[in-house]
């Protein structure tokens, strides 16, 4: 059987389409469409029903794909095991929430670059569940994110602890709030907070519910730089961490509230799949260089 027909079979399942693995794999569409149907011809079986959009692999094709993933799992992790460090090579997908990409991304790239230069690093941003996900389905290798404090990790997937950070509660310097505030206090305040998914707005929803609260949210937007600006007009209440607030042009129209009953606070992780393989070294230097980053803007 030939490893690169698999790799292609594996590629159109977890993207979805031709396309999708062609752009992967840096190949034409023909390319993979041959390869495909010589794995099929070989294992004697339709492998993807070309009828469904997106494609999606036939009863025989995920049993093909679950053993073939683990092939290919095993083959990169002998590759892995008998290259040096400094031999990294390939490409190294990482997917990142937008918060880590603003305040602790540009180091560890540099540091990475540097170490294993014939590494071509592919970054993507995204909320949690979704880069969770993306790592069990080997559309990326590794993901970076926040999530509160004490909530599960994603399942299936191994997770490095980059450190914690207490998250701010920020509003317009001339909003009116009570002296010494309760959440209950805000609770008919808007919130100008990322869209959902994000681990700051899940912090604020789920104590909140935990109060009988709502979470009224005036304005979502990406960006924390965004979000400052328009809470620094007294468009709503806003999350963000001390680093954020420090290094934002909208510092002198915003101050720190500080609610007597909630004092939430995320952890970042560094989470990718049980089998690095070749990727071993560059993950470990990623997750040494993201922690001292982090730990540099608390």
């Amino acid at each position: 059987m030939n490893l690169h027909d698999l790799e292609a079979f594996v590629a159109v399942v977890e993207t979805g389409s031709i396309v999708g693995a062609s752009a992967r794999l840096h190949l034409t569409q023909p390319g993979i469409t041959r390869r495909v149907q010589s794995l099929e011809e070989r294992l004697g079986a339709v492998l993807l029903d070309r009828q469904a959009k997106p494609l999606r692999p036939t009863g025989a094709g995920r049993t093909a794909y679950e053993h073939g993933r683990r092939v290919l799992h095993a083959v990169e992790a002998l590759r892995g095991g008998v290259s040096g460090e400094q031999d990294a090579a390939g490409e190294f997908r990482l997917g990142i929430t937008p918060y880590l990409s603003e305040v602790a991304l540009a180091a560890p790239l540099d540091r990475l670059h540097r170490t294993f230069p014939r590494l071509a690093l592919r970054v993507q941003s995204g909320w949690p569940e979704a880069l969770a996900e993306q790592c069990r389905r080997h559309e990326i290798d590794a993901a970076a994110f926040c999530l509160p404090e004490g909530a599960p990790l994603p399942a299936g997937l191994e997770a490095c602890d980059l450190g914690g950070q207490p998250v701010l509660v920020v509003a317009a310097r001339e909003l009116p709030l009570p002296a010494d505030p309760s959440l209950a206090d805000l609770a008919e305040q808007a919130w100008v907070l990322n869209p959902d998914g994000c681990g700051f707005r899940s912090a604020i929803r789920q104590r909140l519910a935990a109060a009988g609260l709502p979470l009224r949210v005036g304005i979502e937007a990406h960006a924390n730089e965004l979000r400052l600006s328009l809470v620094a007009r007294g468009l709503g209440l806003g999350l963000t961490t001390a680093a954020a607030l420090a290094d934002s042009a909208w510092l002198p129209a915003l101050r720190v509230v500080t609610v007597r009953d909630f004092q939430p606070r995320v952890r970042a992780w560094l989470v990718h799949r049980e089998t690095p393989g070749r990727l071993a070294p560059p993950l470990r230097e990623l997750r040494a260089a993201l922690a001292e980053a982090l730990d540099e803007a608390a």
